[in-house]
């Protein structure tokens, strides 16, 4: 799975753990990224990685779960 969102192109950032006596070493702060059905203009549905802003804001468009039966 990709560290990026498809949508806004959110990635993981770069910054420091500081310690109680100061000390500095890196870390990365990953973004919450999901796994999610996403369906297209065109009808067609793919799996893509996209991060939580986007699911909450509307940009993904998920498909209809259709009853079998």
């Amino acid at each position: 799975m990709s560290k990026e969102c498809i949508f806004c192109g959110k990635k993981p950032q770069v910054g420091n753990l500081v310690s109680h006596s100061n000390i500095k070493t890196k870390r990365r702060f990953n973004p919450n990224l999901q796994r999610v059905r996403h369906q297209f203009a065109d009808g067609s549905v793919r799996t893509l990685t996209v991060c939580t802003r986007c699911l909450r804001s509307g940009v993904v468009t998920k498909p209809l779960v259709r009853k079998q039966g």
